[in-house]
């Protein structure tokens, strides 16, 4: 058995590790194809990144983006050292040691200036990326480690934190380039938003009502398949043959969909299952550890 979990765990670490590989190389795509021949800035640190490196390049000492993203995460880094954990930091800073060394690395290929295409395109290759990180446990940096630490101790989100900088970002980019281009980073953003949200799936959350007259081998193997709570009502009645039926209640995110429809397969492929999507959950919900 602990020769299987040692494998189990090499075969985790190496997909993560390959995982901030792939996302290093399509966000050098995002930067180096798109967002810097349109002028567009990406949101939070990438776009501070490029914000300094540009207000910086008629200096005698001038700092590339891909530097600057991985000095101005090192604070983040120390940050999650301590607050998040090791195992998390180490695959954060893999992920940007990754996306800095591909920046430099790539060469640039100027496929368009128009700025809205640069934006679009960049934006749906760097959300695909981040949201592929997200989805298998790895942060890509920057404010992501901020939010963490401040939901670990507050139990709050920093929303209001990402808007605040990413306007921040906006206004610099209308500042610098004229504000057109304002506009364009803002819908970068946006479309970076969601195409990552598409990707990511995890933090969906999905109410499930299950109807059936097995409660107890579909609740024990939805519990070997998950973490969840399930609450049970008891004495429910079908209306067409009168049958008794026990109604199960619980909450998973989108990413947890197969598990839940392997653990039905398996416990009782007959039973009546509605899922209501984009819940909103008050009270405790089980999020696994990055």
């Amino acid at each position: 058995m602990d020769e299987l979990q040692k494998i189990w765990k090499r075969h985790v670490y190496i997909a993560k590790a390959s995982t901030a590989f792939i996302y290093g190389v399509l966000v050098s795509i995002a930067m180096n194809f798109f967002w810097e021949p349109g002028h567009i800035y990406s949101s939070g640190i990438t776009g501070l990144a490029q914000l300094i490196a540009t207000l910086t390049a008629n200096l005698p000492v001038q700092l590339s983006t891909a530097l600057l993203i991985f000095i101005l995460n090192v604070p983040l880094f120390i940050l999650a050292w301590f607050q998040i954990g090791r195992r998390f930091t180490f695959f954060t800073v893999l992920a940007v040691f990754c996306s800095s060394l591909m920046i430099k690395s790539l060469q640039p290929i100027t496929l368009t200036h128009d700025p809205i295409i640069c934006a679009l395109f960049g934006a749906a290759i760097n959300g695909f990326g981040t949201g592929l990180a997200l989805k298998n446990g790895i942060s890509t940096g920057g404010l992501d480690i901020l939010g963490l630490t401040i939901r670990k101790h507050t139990g709050k989100s920093v929303g209001t934190i990402n808007i605040i900088f990413n306007a921040f970002i906006v206004l610099a980019a209308g500042a610098v380039y004229g504000w057109p281009y304002a506009f364009y980073s803002a819908l970068g953003i946006f479309v970076n938003a969601r195409v990552m949200d598409m990707v990511y799936t995890r933090q969906q959350k999905m109410q499930v009502m299950i109807v059936t007259n097995k409660p107890k081998s579909v609740i024990d193997c939805i519990q070997n398949h998950m973490r969840r709570g399930i609450t049970i009502v008891h004495g429910a009645e079908g209306a067409y043959k009168h049958d008794r039926k026990t109604i199960l209640f619980t909450v998973i995110s989108r990413y947890e969909q197969p598990e839940l429809r392997q653990a039905m397969t398996e416990s009782d492929p007959h039973a009546f299952v509605s899922i209501a999507e984009n819940v909103h959950i008050m009270g405790h919900f089980y999020e696994p550890k990055p």
